[in-house]
């Protein structure tokens, strides 16, 4: 079962599509909103959700104070999922449209020129290459606000990855068969 941890709309349950996704476990998404939470970060944050599956980074950036999300998901019946998991939310924060699902690439996506973002989230589908992932980043860095945090979530058994410029890795955090690599604006 995957949920809402905390915040305004803590303990929603969210639906997960039935297949094409794997959600960021509970453990996983409690410290990396820990990390943000501390860093203060998420107060009026504008986030996009590349990749984003039911959508469970971004809803969960909204219940604990962002200002706005962008939800990006190709799969039909992913980004119908984050559709319905986005007006749960919604309806417990009272915030109509502040969160947006777009059926879409993050390639194509990001070519419209949204933006800015102050956290971008990446979880893409373990068949994304690292070129691809390298060429997405490259799409993502012009639309960051300066201060922006960028969290990409891989397989621990995939390679650190390849910052394109005017990305900065800052940290990255082991989770058994998950690692959390964080970067910023450089």
């Amino acid at each position: 079962m995957t949920r809402i941890i905390a915040g305004k709309a803590g303990s929603i349950v969210l639906d997960v599509p039935d297949a094409g996704t794997r959600p960021t476990s509970d453990r996983v998404r409690e410290s990396l909103f820990g990390a943000l939470d501390s860093a203060g970060v998420l107060h009026g944050a504008s986030v996009v959700d590349l990749y984003a599956g039911s959508g469970a980074l971004a809803l969960e950036a909204m219940s604990r104070g962002a200002a706005s999300a962008d939800l990006v998901e190709k799969a039909p019946r992913a980004a119908s999922v984050a559709s319905r998991n986005a007006r749960k939310v919604e309806k417990a924060l009272g915030r109509d449209g502040a969160i947006r699902v777009h059926r879409s690439s993050a390639d194509a996506f990001l070519r419209a020129g949204r933006g800015p973002y102050d956290i971008a989230f990446l979880d893409p589908p373990y068949d994304v290459g690292e070129a691809q992932l390298t060429a997405t980043l490259a799409l993502l860095v012009p639309l960051l606000s300066p201060e922006a945090i960028v969290v990409i979530e891989r397989a621990s058994r995939s390679p650190e990855p390849s910052l394109p410029a005017g990305l900065e890795h800052t940290r990255d955090k082991r989770y058994g068969d998950t690692t959390l690599w964080w970067a910023a604006v450089a």
